[in-house]
């Protein structure tokens, strides 16, 4: 097996284990289970608080002293085996420290799989933004396929989709150990500061203007993407409350309409490459930014019929632009612009501004305003309400990056990345 199918498999397989209870927990929470929505703002909040930590300790040590690749597949077995105790857990408070363990082991993993495929195609003398985006784009399609699976086999409200997740977790782990050796490259210096001996260099990028106002944007991003992952498929599914909708498609089949979403991804990471030579990164990061404006604003007026069905599709159409021109890009950024020694380091930072404190930020900051602002006396979410809060929310932050972020593309370079 060549090496770019390799990584094609390793992509696949990271977001299938993801996508197969992501975005239908909420369905699982708030119908199987019937809990409340202010604990699931907190279980949700698991991911973003395992990644404050974790993607950085983790770069830190693939940098320092385990094989990245080594590392990556034992997190995920670990993550595997707290999949398949978590169905037996009968109450929500339990629950989120169980669900928290299970991202303390998986969200690290997104940015180790980065470093990999960053790793083995540099070492074999491929062009990482020309060849990793149609690589990655197979980690969509997992998702996708993962979505799928659960929604078609009748488990969007089932613990089954926890267990489908967790076999193919483990099998991951294990396929993992057959991937080329990824060895640390930070080595230590006999005059070292304590900093590079813990491994903490990457911080050293905080003190860069350019550097810093891009990660603290990429957690006000990262907050916007929870915002989806949290909400999406339980805004279509509440149509059903409506007799009007009741037996509608969008219901029926929430899940599927929400991998419209993920089907736009896999057209919008191809022309990756493209728009960050063309435009570079802070163009291109407005982009994302204007389209999860726009992803909101269609949901606030979607309906399961005529124009508002219309306007559902479009917003998951531009997300696919929302999230692949900000993290994939961002990515892609990180990776080149920053030192070799600090590379995993840096991904791991970038995963705990946007998965970490923008997560965190965004599911409890979220799940408290709607609580106690955005639900009816029957205890209704007020969606149109919700989706305009989030749109002003994306728009303010819009501009706020055009005016502070300052960078100048150069078009002879690839997205200004070499310096």
């Amino acid at each position: 097996m060549n090496l770019k199918l390799r990584l094609t498999v390793l992509s696949f397989l990271q977001f299938f284990v993801w996508g197969a209870w992501l975005i239908t927990i909420g369905v699982y929470w708030f119908g199987n289970k019937q809990w409340s929505g202010a604990e699931f703002g907190a279980v949700f909040s698991t991911l973003g608080i395992a990644s404050i930590v974790m993607p950085a300790l983790t770069g830190i040590i693939a940098d320092r002293w385990v094989n990245a690749e080594k590392l990556y597949g034992i997190l995920h077995i670990l993550y595997g085996v707290v999949l398949f105790y978590l169905p037996q857990v009968t109450d929500p408070g339990q629950f989120f420290w169980v669900m928290l363990l299970a991202m303390v082991f998986y969200m690290p993993t997104i940015s180790l799989s980065n470093s990999i495929a960053y790793y083995i195609l540099k070492n074999n003398n491929y062009d990482v933004v020309k060849d990793f985006p149609p690589i990655r784009v197979w980690g969509t399609l997992g998702f996708i396929a993962a979505m799928w699976v659960t929604n078609l086999t009748g488990n969007k409200a089932s613990e089954n989709q926890f267990y489908i997740a967790a076999i193919f977790a483990v099998l991951l782990g294990l396929y993992a150990f057959t991937l080329p050796k990824c060895p640390p490259q930070n080595t230590i210096p006999k005059n070292a500061t304590i900093s590079e001996k813990l491994g903490l260099n990457a911080f050293a990028l905080f003190k860069e203007y350019k550097m810093a106002v891009f990660f603290l944007f990429s957690m006000f991003l990262g907050a916007a993407l929870q915002l989806t992952n949290m909400y999406g498929d339980t805004f279509l599914s509440d149509f059903e409350k409506n007799p009007q909708y009741e037996d509608s498609f969008v219901v029926r089949y929430s899940t599927i309409i929400m991998s419209i979403s993920q089907i736009s991804e896999t057209l919008f990471i191809l022309a990756i490459p493209f728009f960050l030579k063309r435009f570079g990164i802070k163009k291109v990061m407005l982009i994302s930014m204007a389209a999860w404006v726009m992803r909101f604003t269609f949901f606030a007026y979607g309906t399961p019929e005529g124009l508002g069905l219309v306007l559902i599709i479009l917003s998951c159409i531009v997300y696919g632009m929302a999230f692949d021109f900000f993290n994939i890009s961002g990515s892609l950024f990180v990776e080149t612009t920053t030192d070799y020694k600090i590379r995993s380091s840096a991904q791991g930072l970038f995963m705990m501004m946007t998965n970490g404190f923008g997560a965190v930020i965004g599911s409890l900051g979220s799940g408290w305003i709607i609580s106690k602002y955005f639900e009816d006396a029957a205890g209704d979410k007020m969606w149109h309400e919700i989706w305009l809060v989030f749109a002003l929310y994306a728009l303010v932050v819009t501009v706020l990056f055009a005016i502070m972020f300052k960078h100048k593309h150069h078009p002879e370079e690839v997205a200004e990345v070499r310096h």
